[in-house]
């Protein structure tokens, strides 16, 4: 194993006890953004390694989706700094990346469709569509934030809430039902049980989303 792989794992494991952490702490507590702390630079670490490995290989997806995780716990955690998140140049530029992976992912899936097996490193076209999807949302979002010249409030919170829990679903799907599944036992592969953590966090991140949106929560807890 290299050091690089390594770090990969070690970071990942870690973003992802931490991401459990910060989901079930009490939001704005001291407690909540110490842990934030630690997932937003163990999952920076993550993704950068991850990037490293996936250029070497090559894997053109993994290289999509770890620019796609740092482009979300980046603007994830920026908006969580402040209370109104005005529009500086790090917007445009995280808006620049999202679009590139989205391109990115249309051209790579393009690829695949077009090979003679339908594939593109081991993959078919959907998984890099499903990617280039998310992330044209994502800017969607930032084009919209960057015309209003800011963002705060509810919507603020639901833009920090929605990116990093995404972020950390990723995480998580890397750790348990992607090539880190390989480190459990196959006892506990064959249960099925590495699969429950993903759909877990999609749950938990729509009832935050709702909570925030829907609800008075805010205005009672801010976050």
């Amino acid at each position: 194993m290299t050091f690089i792989m390594f770090l990969h794992i070690a970071m990942g494991t870690i973003a992802v006890l931490a991401g459990a952490g910060a989901l079930f702490a009490r939001k704005g507590s001291r407690v909540h953004r110490g842990i934030g702390n630690v997932f937003f630079i163990s999952m920076m670490i993550m993704a950068g390694a991850s990037i490293y490995l996936a250029l070497v290989l090559p894997m053109a997806i993994s290289i999509l989706v770890g620019v796609f995780t740092i482009y979300l716990v980046a603007t994830s955690w920026m908006a969580a700094r402040r209370q109104d998140e005005r529009v500086n140049p790090f917007h445009y530029v995280a808006l620049v990346i999202a679009l590139g992976v989205a391109a990115g992912g249309v051209f790579f899936g393009l690829e695949a469709q077009n090979s003679p097996d339908g594939l593109k490193d081991g993959l078919p076209a959907f998984p890099h569509y499903f990617f280039a999807g998310l992330a044209l949302l994502a800017a969607a979002g930032d084009a919209v934030m960057i015309a209003r010249r800011g963002i705060s409030g509810k919507q603020r919170i639901a833009r920090h809430l929605w990116r990093m829990c995404f972020a950390y679903f990723i995480a998580a799907g890397s750790l348990f039902t992607g090539p880190g599944a390989s480190a459990f036992p196959k006892a506990i592969q064959d249960t099925g049980l590495l699969a429950a953590p993903e759909p877990i966090i999609l749950i938990v991140m729509l009832f935050w989303l709702v909570r925030v949106l829907a609800t008075k929560w805010y205005k009672e807890e801010p976050s």
